[in-house]
């Protein structure tokens, strides 16, 4: 059935490409209503944007949805990822400003936050997207894929000249809080020559070592060091996760991201619904629903983060 969560929780901090602080706070919301934010630092007109996949503006940085009006809301990803592995399915989410706090750079503190209030069931049913057919799309970099699965599943590939990052591979089954227990508490990275570059250029004003997995050649700079070895992977793995959660309910397949990233994963989206046969919605029966992202996920299973 669908959920929400219990009662509000707030965070506060700074955007990691805008620098700006603002206060996002994630509050109930009925059946039905699904997820979206709302602008509160916009004084009139229309201030709700919806967290779907055709109300994405692609950027190479992050996710960015835009409403019709133009009002924005960016770097969605990983609250997206948290809502859709804690097995939330409506929400509106209050923000007083164009980003998202990027907090510690993972989606750890999202999901702490949204497990502390607790999942609400709402006995409404809850429809999944089951993938019928194989559905791919590439760029000249990578290539993303849907394919039909029992079970939810997910399989990456990246490769970077950094030693600290290298080849790595990862595979796993998100049903019954894997989410929470393999893959929140990852952080963003990026290679130290690009996040001067971008400082150069105004951009990723907001990032620290603080908030990223920052990486030199075969140095890990950012204090701490990893909180895994494959990071790095796990990591677009989350992103990937909150970007299929703009698909407006849990797909019951397998995606396959190789050297895949925001866009490529939007235009995957775009690609299974103008599929005609690629996927039906079932509802939700007890099997079903155990065997999703978010069911049975408890607050001590979080790992414990550098």
């Amino acid at each position: 059935m669908q959920t929400t969560i219990k009662s509000p929780v707030s965070f506060d901090g700074c955007g990691l490409h805008s620098g700006r602080p603002a206060r996002m706070t994630i509050r109930p919301a009925s059946a039905q209503h699904g997820i979206w934010f709302k602008r509160t630092d916009i004084p009139f007109g229309d201030t709700l944007v919806p967290a779907r996949w055709d109300a994405v503006e692609q950027s190479p940085l992050c996710t960015r949805i835009v409403n019709r009006s133009g009002v924005p809301v960016s770097t969605i990803e990983h609250v997206m990822a948290a809502l859709a592995g804690c097995g939330v399915h409506n929400a509106l989410i209050e923000i007083d400003g164009p980003e998202v706090p990027i907090l510690d750079g993972s989606a750890a503190p999202f999901v702490s936050g949204i497990l502390s209030r607790g999942v609400r069931a709402l006995f409404e049913p809850i429809y999944v997207i089951e993938m019928l057919e194989t559905v791919r799309v590439q760029n000249a970099t990578g290539w993303a894929q849907l394919a039909p699965s029992p079970v939810p599943r997910m399989r990456f590939h990246i490769a970077f000249e950094d030693a600290a990052i290298g080849t790595q591979d990862l595979s796993l089954t998100l049903a019954n809080g894997a989410f929470v227990r393999e893959l929140c508490n990852s952080r963003t990275f990026c290679r130290k020559a690009d996040v001067d570059a971008m400082h150069a250029q105004g951009l990723a004003l907001g990032g620290t070592l603080d908030n990223a997995v920052v990486v030199d050649g075969s140095r890990v700079l950012s204090p701490g060091g990893l909180r895994h070895a494959d990071e790095a992977v796990r990591h677009k793995m989350l992103d990937a996760l909150g970007d299929l959660a703009l698909a407006g309910g849990p797909i019951l397949g397998e995606y396959t991201g190789h050297k895949a990233g925001h866009a490529l994963t939007n235009d995957l989206l775009h690609a299974v619904f103008c599929t005609p046969g690629a996927f039906r919605m079932v509802a939700c029966d007890d099997d079903l629903a155990a065997r999703l992202p978010g069911a049975g996920v408890e607050r001590h299973e979080i790992p414990a983060v550098a």
